[in-house]
């Protein structure tokens, strides 16, 4: 617990700092504090109490409904303390132009404005986010493509986070969506589960049905790599995916041949992330499978055509759909360039932490290759 001190420190800080602020602007009696008081407890309890612990088994309800309580209030302090921020902004320029009215409105009906559009924002979020992924269609345009791989249909699932949040009937909608979409190969871009293979197999069981064929591939991300990267491998396998471990499989399409390489995670402690084209069989287009799009240089150095990431969420919602920028820029999400290799980061097929989406959706991607 020692080595941990350090961050129950910055957590609690960090907290305290954001709650002396919106309750020093937002409450004007006791009860208005306490009342603010609750969601940062909430936030509080999951990092400190169970991030900081190892808890095997079977969690209770009350387990389960104080990481939902927690992730729920970091979604609603999000968004409120933007709002805050706000309203204070617009206090500030009303009062120096000066804009007598403008500024008298928000001084007696921003409060209560703040409150109800952050709660508007996070309900409006937890729906978009649990309706299921929508088709993403991203057509890759690639000179001298092979003509057997003109129209090569490839869906990409990433960053699903079967766990508390997303279930089996939500895992079911999107192997449903993904099937309909006539795959010729199914990428599985990592951070598939939260949780370890006895609790969650049940829920991930479904993603079987896309591994017909042996046209299903996987790479580890970081979540996975928590959730016990061995176990999951092994059970991935199970399953009849593809794991590549900084390796590379071909696949075929009448006469053309489709290399697809994987690299794992920087967290994923048996080995680092490498791969290399040196001993790979010709092939007449390379995919690259890394979860972390700051691998990008790996794969242009090593000679692929594409390479297909997941990770960032886009931020999932507002404001962090701007801070990841400063993150993961230029590769943060949909189609850039790292050299001549195209790179396609999704924004995630479900949700990590706070089951909200504003201002990405999830989603399925369909990439289509076509000859430029």
């Amino acid at each position: 617990m020692k080595r941990l001190l350090p961050f129950v420190l910055v957590v609690t800080g960090l907290l305290g700092t954001a709650y002396a602020y919106i309750a020093g602007r937002l409450a004007s009696a006791p009860w208005g504090w306490a009342a603010l008081a609750i969601p940062f407890v909430l936030i509080w309890v999951v990092p400190v109490f169970y991030w900081t612990r190892d808890r095997d088994g079977e969690e209770s309800w009350l387990d389960s409904a104080a990481h939902q309580a927690s992730y729920l209030s970091m979604a609603w302090v999000s968004f409120i303390l933007v709002l805050t921020l706000v309203r204070d902004l617009a206090l500030l320029a009303t009062a120096v132009l000066p804009l007598e009215r403008a500024h008298a409105v928000l001084t007696q009906a921003g409060v209560p404005a703040v409150l109800v559009a952050s709660l508007l924002a996070m309900v409006l979020g937890a729906l978009n986010a649990l309706r299921g992924p929508r088709v993403e269609k991203v057509m890759v345009r690639v000179p001298g493509l092979h003509s057997g791989l003109d129209g090569f249909r490839i869906v990409q699932i990433s960053d699903l986070h079967v766990g508390r949040s997303i279930r089996r009937a939500y895992v079911e909608r999107t192997v449903e969506r993904a099937r309909s979409l006539a795959p010729d190969l199914v990428a599985l871009t990592g951070d598939m589960v939260d949780g370890p293979v006895e609790r969650l197999a049940p829920h991930v069981a479904p993603l079987a049905a896309l591994a017909e064929e042996g046209r299903a591939f996987f790479v580890l991300g970081n979540h996975d790599c928590y959730s016990g990267a061995a176990a999951w491998i092994a059970h991935w396998r199970e399953m009849g995916m593809r794991v590549l471990l900084n390796e590379h499989a071909v696949l075929g399409k009448g006469a053309a041949m489709l290399l697809v390489g994987g690299v794992v995670d920087p967290a994923y402690r048996a080995r680092r992330p490498e791969i290399s084209l040196g001993d790979a069989p010709s092939a007449d287009f390379r995919l690259l499978l890394a979860h972390n799009p700051k691998l990008a240089p790996l794969g242009a150095r090593a000679g692929f055509d594409l390479q297909l990431s997941g990770h960032t969420h886009a931020g999932q919602f507002f404001p962090w759909t701007l801070a990841v920028r400063l993150v993961h820029a230029p590769h943060v999400a949909g189609l850039s360039r790292e050299g001549r290799m195209w790179v396609y980061v999704s924004a995630g097929t479900g949700t990590w932490g706070p089951p909200v989406r504003l201002g990405t959706s999830p989603e399925i991607t369909l990439v289509t290759l076509v000859s430029a």
